[in-house]
């Protein structure tokens, strides 16, 4: 047996990055319930939509120069710039309190994991031995997860306690500490580059890398529903009689803790298709479950359907990533599957608000649409193991 099967992937240089990705997505996720509100508080409550749908825009636009920098530069300066990004807008938010101000801000924040969550991938890649990538990335999710976990349940304590000021200046202190670990981490990027603006020129063929066009389809069409659920999940808890409107999110990340590093495991040892199949059917259960159900009992238990299969699908996305890129490219790939991740959400967010327009009768219908988009990605992937089995006859044949 290979030694880099035996020895153990937790190192002190792992566990950090884990700590500095934690702290990094409770920084913008304790945010997210309290958003929709604070905004028709400015009154511009006809833009819930774009709450989510800015910041993925940014962070998408963002991708393929992150994924660039990331395989020019090094890792570690471009995770700085994500968390250095969250850091400054949490100070900026109470300043910029204004509709036109806000939105603004969103657009400037998706720039945080636009460039953070790509350089840490590749770090993943560069430490990790590659038939230990799946239960690296299911480990580092699930600690990204926590983040996501804590984070509103914080953020909705804070405001409810304290203020909403308050928890735009605790998000910026969790953004500090992120970048705090980052820079006592080694960089693993073997040829560095200087900075230079001519790195940031991108051309066509450096916005996606083609290697990994499957994954790119797979998560656009998964990654709808996400989008319309933190849009919608804060009105629609309201309405049921959650006080909590960041209960759903801790109960469903909870539940993708739960399975992260076991579904990653399993994706190392079976493949990765079979775990992403076995997610979208998840995920298209639990957004049924949720549009029938219509009760609190109801949401809390399909957003701990959804969050098995967000857990399932996520170290399995990640691992298919790298494993069809070329070795130079990781960045790039990472990017890739980044973008469509931003883009799924953007437009999840954005139909989501602008079929709700705040008719809370209007939500079970928006949850069925979003079940529909990933039985789309689930169809792409059958045709696409169907496609790669003839190939394969093929070649045999011609042998």
């Amino acid at each position: 047996m290979d030694y880099s099967e035996q020895r153990s992937i937790y190192t002190l240089q792992f566990s950090l990055l884990c700590l500095s990705s934690f702290l990094f997505s409770a920084s913008f996720n304790m945010l997210i319930p309290e958003l929709p509100a604070y905004l028709s508080s400015l009154g511009g409550a006809e833009h819930k939509g774009l709450i989510i749908a800015l910041f993925t825009l940014t962070a998408g636009i963002s991708r393929p120069f992150s994924g660039k920098l990331t395989d020019k530069i090094g890792r570690v300066p471009v995770m700085a710039v994500g968390s250095l990004v969250c850091f400054v807008c949490g100070f900026l938010y109470p300043v910029l309190a204004s509709v036109a101000g806000f939105l603004f801000l969103r657009l400037i924040h998706g720039f945080s994991t636009g460039f953070k969550p790509t350089a840490t991938a590749a770090y993943i890649a560069d430490i990790i031995p590659k038939n230990r990538w799946g239960e690296a990335m299911g480990f580092h999710g699930l600690c990204f997860s926590t983040g996501m976990a804590i984070g509103p349940a914080i953020g909705s304590g804070i405001t409810l306690f304290f203020s909403i000021n308050t928890l735009f200046y605790v998000s910026s202190l969790f953004a500090f500490l992120s970048i705090a670990i980052i820079f006592n981490m080694k960089e693993t990027l073997k040829d560095k580059q200087k900075f230079s603006p001519a790195v940031l020129k991108i051309g066509k063929h450096e916005i996606i890398n083609k290697q990994v066009l499957p994954v790119f389809w797979v998560t656009i069409f998964s990654y709808v529903s996400y989008g319309a659920l933190i849009t919608l999940i804060p009105d629609w808890s309201e309405s049921i009689g959650i006080k909590n409107k960041g209960l759903f999110f801790m109960v469903f990340t909870i539940a993708s803790i739960c399975v992260r590093l076991i579904a990653g495991k399993v994706a190392d040892k079976y493949g990765r298709i079979p775990v992403l199949k076995i997610s979208l059917v998840l995920l298209c259960i639990s957004l049924a479950w949720m549009a029938t159900w219509q009760t609190a009992i109801g949401l809390l238990s399909g957003s701990v359907i959804y969050g098995f299969a967000t857990g399932t699908f996520s170290p399995a996305i990640s691992a298919w990533a790298v494993d069809l890129s070329d070795e130079d490219k990781r960045g790039k790939s990472v990017a890739t599957m980044y973008i469509a991740l931003e883009a799924g959400i953007g437009l999840g967010a954005f139909f989501a608000g602008y079929f709700f327009q705040d008719v809370l009768q209007r939500i079970p219908y928006i949850f069925y649409g979003a079940g529909v988009a990933n039985l789309v990605a689930l169809f792409y992937i059958l045709n696409y193991q169907k496609r790669k089995r003839q190939t394969l006859i093929n070649k045999n044949a011609f042998i």
